[in-house]
């Protein structure tokens, strides 16, 4: 709403909002009715820009509009239009700028989550328009589809889209590529469930033989699984014995003994083992925005035997876990490249082959996440440990792990990279035989 504002000896200024930002313009020495009328009547233009009956002709500042009662200045020389731009120019311009700075999984996510607001609202949306209902109008729409198991999409998963939206609104302002705060005060998210807590296997399958549990809802306990030591062990044997790739094992055990993540695996050195000192260096980059950090977690005795045997046979390079030849489902080391996929995909079989050819020997290098995913899945997956979802259940049964045994939170938070009381509290009721102990030595 524009106000009136008194200022020296009887001058007025007129304050107003445009797209969240304060502007204001001088009337002089008027008299306050006229004054107020000039306001009523910039309330009226502001109304009827938001509703998009009035449009700003090209090169125009708001408050030139506004002023002259929506009409151009006469022989106003007008800066050189430039062209609003689309969500899609928007995304484009945001990832171009930090796809270099953060991980390749996060960029995936940032993809994702625009591939489906682009769906939604439409690659030409001219993202200084944003308004509330626009962003309401998703989050229903987006609560009406289908998540995994034919369950809805959780409003979780909407949340992270809209702040993913919220990240590159707030960056796109330093850009200057949209204006003022971002539309979302007000916004309401359908109903979230809560994540079942992290469970041991026993736990998880008399839940699942009481019955009465639908799909989705046994898959959300198995990814909420971790594994207690003797299982842990157990696990890691399975794919010592089952490994088709000499860096598996290692690698899995390496992620079991230090709690560290998928990409840190796949960052780590060979340098980064330290026999000597009896220490893993983990290279971070979630902890500091912007920033690559490290953290130091001890090397035990029998981690450092397990490395010092695969390092013997190591193929090159400076990463500690490489490899060299051929990988089954690897974008850079399967057999043959040229693959088609969606629209470019023919329909038959010569078509399909047309395109395809030997691919030269690759060189040793880093792996990727797919390959740590689909090589890790294959190890387990006919054993009864196939249950596990990914290369996260190590780190889970780490921090368990030396929970239970009483090691101080702090040693835990240093080696895992714990920040937050969240982070930890998601943590604390991994040992419940510790804690049942502990009651029943207080009551009895």
């Amino acid at each position: 709403m524009a106000t009136v504002q008194e200022r020296n000896r009887g001058s007025y200024r007129i304050l107003f909002t445009y797209h969240g930002r304060r502007e204001m313009f001088t009337l002089g020495k008027v008299s306050r009715e006229e004054a107020e009328a000039k306001a009523a009547q910039v309330d009226y233009l502001l109304m009827r820009l938001k509703q998009r009956l009035v449009e700003m002709p090209p090169g125009i500042f708001i408050v030139d509009f506004v002023m002259h009662d929506g009409k151009p200045p006469v022989g106003q020389e007008t800066i050189p239009e430039r062209e609003a731009p689309t969500l899609a120019a928007f995304r484009d311009r945001y990832l171009e700028t930090n796809r270099a700075s953060l991980e390749p999984r996060t960029i995936e996510g940032i993809e994702l989550h625009f591939k489906h607001l682009v769906a939604a609202l439409g690659d030409r949306f001219p993202i200084r328009d944003l308004r509330l209902p626009d962003l309401q109008g998703y989050v229903d729409k987006r609560a009406r589809a289908g998540g995994n198991y034919g369950k809805k999409l959780s409003a979780a998963t909407i949340r992270k889209e809209i702040v993913t939206l919220r990240t590159a609104w707030n960056w796109g302002t330093r850009m200057g590529l949209v204006e003022g705060r971002f539309p979302y005060d007000g916004l309401r998210y359908p109903k979230a469930e809560e994540k079942p807590p992290f469970q041991t296997r026993e736990q998880i399958e008399r839940q699942i033989a009481g019955g009465g549990l639908a799909e989705h809802q046994q898959a959300e306990l198995w990814q909420a699984l971790y594994l207690q030591k003797p299982e842990i062990e157990e696990a890691l044997e399975i794919i010592r014995k089952a490994t088709s790739h000499p860096w598996i094992y290692p690698m899995a055990c390496t992620a079991a003994y230090t709690g560290a993540r998928r990409s840190e695996l796949i960052r780590m050195r060979v340098t980064d083992v330290d026999f000597e000192a009896k220490v893993v260096t983990v290279r971070e980059k979630k902890r500091v925005r912007g920033k690559e950090t490290t953290r130091r977690v001890p090397l035990t005795g029998h981690l450092a035997e397990i490395l010092r045997s695969y390092l013997k046979s190591h193929p090159g390079g400076h990463h500690l876990f490489s490899h060299v030849g051929e990988v089954e489902r690897s974008k850079k080391r399967s057999r043959t490249t040229g693959h088609q996929s969606g629209a470019r995909r023919s329909k038959t079989l010569g078509g399909r082959l047309a395109t395809v050819t030997v691919r030269e020997q690759p060189r040793v290098s880093s792996l990727t996440e797919d390959e740590a995913h689909d090589h890790f899945k294959r190890a387990l997956r006919r054993s009864r440990w196939g249950v596990i979802k990914g290369w996260h259940v190590w780190r889970h049964g780490f921090i368990g792990v030396c929970a239970s045994r009483g090691v101080d939170q702090r040693l835990i938070d240093e080696w895992v990279g714990h920040q937050t009381d969240e982070q930890r509290r998601r943590y604390r009721h991994l040992y419940p035989s510790t804690q049942q102990s502990a009651l029943d030595a207080a009551f009895g």
